[in-house]
């Protein structure tokens, strides 16, 4: 990082948290936070693409193709941070035509990020290792049959299912595949486990669920019999068809604890005035995380849970939880994630892990500018929350610097063995 940026962002750090001693950040947790190159446990870089058609595999699932909604505060373009943003980025064709490929990396050395787990359909354009390392979809894998009634559900739902669609006819293709196999058996073994096992060998460290957007996080244990037997039938219900997708998430994050591979979910209030609060609880995949079958396998609840921040808590005594604070990092002050931080530092620290959740929301408010202002947010957060545990005599100067590596970068070091 450019010494005036790591002055900018070190003054920031302390701004609106230095009135008084009980909100002042120490110094020493400061500059240490500060001084971090993170590992950014998830984001959505877009390749820079100065000419020709703009890069749309950031998201399996793009939130721009949305009916309005009231957009929070932190994502108005009138936002003073949005505004502080871009200062930071003033010309942004301009970089991406003059570095080019080494444009992501550039962004990355900008906001204080040394790897970035970059969450796309595929990888190129300059996102790729070793200062990014693929997270992909695996959604499209949990609807093969007809999605039509899912998708008459509101306007939202029919873009999506859309979208999923078209996932799902691209894995096909790569399986060398048209259509769904006949059996339950044949989707596992041609479809499923092939599609993982690329995915796995073109470098991804976990896989992806948006299911909150699409059907609540309520995974059942559902019998193979049965799933085969659902699989088979011409029409469905959707309370059939959730049980063989229920099924097939639990196949899936099975298969991902056999290839070394964590599950990424996302476990927090979603974009749009459709989109399903409860359905995305955490406590919902309580049953999923207690599996014996599936303690292999690493779940990390993307964006904390919010607004369940709480109940989060509870389930990081799960061996196999993990969770970071993405988009509330973005989307909340410092002064509020960094109670929610705190909390979960003094009950399990080793699983929490910093992120951006940087996402292209609008050219004002691009991945490079949501990433600037998440790291900065976070680190500030972060920095709060270990300086009031250190003041209430929980921990020591010591124990308060080696929080802020294990959160900034060696929690997430150790899960994906980077």
């Amino acid at each position: 990082m450019k010494p005036f940026r790591m002055v900018v962002i070190a003054a920031l750090l302390f701004a609106g948290c230095n009135r008084n001693r009980d909100t002042a950040v120490d110094p020493a947790i400061a500059a240490e936070v500060q001084r971090i190159r993170a590992i950014d446990n998830h984001a959505h870089p877009v390749r820079p693409v100065p000419n020709g058609p703009p890069d749309r595999e950031f998201d399996a699932l793009p939130v721009d193709n949305m009916e309005p909604q009231s957009d929070p505060l932190a994502l108005r373009s009138n936002a003073p941070l949005t505004l502080e943003a871009n200062r930071q980025f003033p010309n942004k064709p301009f970089s991406m035509r003059e570095k080019g490929d080494a444009y992501p990396g550039w962004v990355l050395d900008q906001i204080g990020v040394d790897i970035m787990l970059a969450n796309r359909v595929a990888m190129g354009g300059g996102i790729a290792p070793p200062r990014f390392r693929w997270v992909p979809y695996a959604d499209a894998l949990l609807f093969p049959l007809d999605n039509t009634l899912l998708a008459a559900r509101n306007s939202d739902r029919k873009a999506f299912f859309a979208l999923e669609d078209n996932l799902r006819a691209r894995y096909w293709k790569e399986a060398g595949l048209q259509t769904v196999p006949p059996t339950l058996g044949d989707y596992l073994s041609r479809v499923v486990t092939p599609t993982l096992e690329r995915h796995r060998q073109g470098g991804a460290v976990a896989e992806k669920f948006e299911a909150a957007y699409l059907r609540s996080l309520q995974f059942d244990k559902v019998d193979r019999v049965l799933a085969d037997r659902v699989y088979r039938q011409n029409h469905l219900s959707e309370t059939e068809y959730k049980q063989l997708q229920d099924f097939l998430f639990r196949y899936i994050a099975g298969e991902c604890g056999r290839l070394g591979m964590a599950v990424h979910l996302h476990t927090s209030a979603g974009a749009g005035g459709y989109f399903d609060v409860a359905g995305a609880n955490p406590l919902l995949l309580e049953s999923v995380l207690e599996d014996p079958e599936l303690r292999k396998t690493r779940l990390v609840m993307l964006h904390g849970g919010w607004p369940f921040v709480r109940e989060i808590t509870a389930l990081l005594q799960k061996p196999n939880a993990y969770l970071d604070f993405s988009e509330q990092s973005l989307l909340l002050p410092p002064t509020t994630l960094a109670g929610s931080i705190r909390e979960w530092l003094e009950y399990v620290p080793e699983k929490v892990l910093f992120a951006t959740d940087a996402y292209p929301y609008s050219d004002q408010l691009g991945w490079e500018e949501s990433g600037w202002i998440a790291a900065r947010n976070g680190r500030q957060a972060l920095a709060l929350a270990l300086t009031g545990m250190m003041r209430a005599g929980e921990i020591s100067r010591e124990r308060a610097l080696e929080l802020a590596r294990m959160v900034l970068r060696e929690n997430a070091r150790r899960l994906y063995g980077l």
